[in-house]
């Protein structure tokens, strides 16, 4: 069991938004070395390990949608982008997913019991989904930061720029405490945490009509 109290699950959240902006800019200088194999959370430090790995897929995706938008991109490098995309995004899901469940398994035995009769209510988005939302935030900051420092470009680009930033800020700031406002309704019981899984069948041969019939075709 992970023995954590509401207000370590609010302390650990926060951790994961600091984390995931302060990474950002780390990356860009010396990117990080995970193993490769991925241990089972099993407290904070776990979580954030794990957190660290979603945040990580989000930013090689970033980078990877950049170089197949280039113009000079040919029939090659596109489909080697695609190949990466549909991988991380693979990744990105079930690091989320398993975000979600060490939240799940935190939570549940803290929560109150659900009054006879009544319907469960849960939220249309998992803090996990949140969290992702964080990470991809963070990315479009710190790239907007760096256009509207960039060299060579004029006044009114600076601006919009510098405009779009601070949009960018307020909506991390307003997700950060959305998810500390969901906890707060796990605390009192007006809602239930659940594990949402996403089954991505694209990757999948046995799912995929494109693959798994061509492989029978040939």
């Amino acid at each position: 069991m992970i023995n954590l109290s509401f207000d370590d699950i609010r302390s650990l959240l926060r951790q994961a938004f600091e984390a995931q902006a302060g990474t950002v800019g780390d990356w860009h200088r010396q990117e990080p070395n995970f193993s490769s194999d991925v241990p089972e959370a099993a407290d904070q430090d776990g979580f954030l390990d794990l957190l660290s790995r979603q945040h990580w897929c989000n930013f090689r995706l970033w980078h990877v949608e950049d170089r197949a938008r280039r113009k000079d991109a040919g029939a090659e490098l596109i489909a080697d982008c695609k190949y990466a995309i549909d991988k991380l995004n693979q990744e990105r899901n079930d690091m989320i997913e398993r975000l979600d469940l060490f939240l799940v398994r935190a939570l549940e035995p803290r929560l109150p019991s659900a009054p006879q009769g009544a319907r469960p209510r849960y939220n249309t988005e998992t803090i996990g989904v949140a969290l992702d939302r964080g990470s991809i935030l963070a990315l479009k900051m710190y790239h907007m930061q760096e256009q509207a420092e960039r060299a060579g470009v004029t006044g009114d680009f600076v601006a919009e720029c510098q405009r779009k930033l601070a949009v960018l800020t307020e909506q991390r700031f307003d997700l950060c405490e959305s998810v500390l406002d969901l906890v707060d309704d796990y605390a009192v019981g007006a809602k239930r945490p659940k594990v949402y899984y996403q089954f991505k069948m694209y990757n999948d041969p046995r799912l995929n009509p494109e693959l798994y019939t061509r492989k029978a075709g040939a």
